[in-house]
């Protein structure tokens, strides 16, 4: 078993308490900024310009769907303490997914630029960003598994954990790291491999969406529809629109090619 001694802060400057949890949720960010400032250097379609626009619309809608999600999830909570409805104490990650690429989808329409190309370009910084990401969970014990007594249980020891401190729990949280640097590397070696824009970024969907469905089953939650997650529901429904959107896009490139 992975027992967890560490505690979810970092550090306390005065009355100012810095946690894990924030500091990889900026750095995973950073990271996707910094791959779209990168990409854009190579790209004769996009500039530091647009990928800095991008950004500042993208991060706070980011935040703002992250935020509603989690909200909606845990809303027997937050229904009796409204005064904590505004805050950054919980994040939903498909939130953060769809809310940033609202936000950047409005700005794209505005600047007349493609967001499919955009959305293609940095799939990969994504996926990369939320095993970042998951990497804070795993220091704050959230987003655990159900209890379990496999060889690679995590215990969480420390009693300012927000994990289940003494039970061994699947570490979801690990396994996600695992998967979504997998789907990193298989999203490098698709890149330019399917037209038209926006195709690379509907197989990230299906990916993150396949692996969430199923992932959710062994995890803590709670039940929001027909006993799914609110995860595993938003998962179906964003499957069913890619899986879709990628077919008809599939098919037409194939029968524009065709004659």
């Amino acid at each position: 078993m992975i027992y967890w001694p560490l505690s979810p802060i970092a550090f306390t400057i005065g009355p100012i308490t810095v946690a894990w949890y924030g500091i990889f949720v900026a750095l995973a960010v950073i990271t996707l900024v910094v791959w779209a400032l990168a990409a854009a250097r190579k790209d004769d379609r996009l500039s530091y310009d647009i990928v800095i626009n991008a950004a500042i619309v993208g991060i706070p809608s980011g935040i703002i769907g992250a935020r509603l999600l989690h909200v909606i999830d845990y809303w027997s909570y937050y229904s009796q303490h409204p005064n904590e409805i505004v805050g950054g104490a919980g994040l939903a990650i498909y939130g953060a997914v769809l809310g940033a690429a609202l936000g950047i989808w409005i700005y794209s329409r505005f600047r007349k630029i493609s967001f499919g190309h955009l959305a293609d370009v940095i799939a990969p910084g994504i996926i990369l960003a939320q095993a970042i990401g998951r990497v804070g969970c795993t220091f704050n014990g959230c987003c655990y598994g159900l209890e379990t007594d496999i060889f690679c249980a995590i215990v969480y020891t420390n009693p300012a954990s927000n994990g289940p401190v003494g039970i061994p729990v699947h570490p979801t949280q690990i396994y996600e790291i695992i998967y979504n640097l997998i789907v990193f590397v298989v999203l490098l070696l698709l890149r330019g491999r399917f037209r038209p824009d926006g195709s690379l970024f509907l197989i990230y969907l299906t990916l993150y969406s396949l692996w969430r469905f199923g992932i959710d089953f062994i995890r803590e939650g709670t039940p929001f529809l027909f006993g799914l997650h609110e995860a595993q529901v938003i998962s179906i429904i964003v499957l069913v629109i890619a899986v879709t959107r990628l077919a008809l896009r599939t098919r037409r490139v194939s029968q524009g090619e065709a004659s």
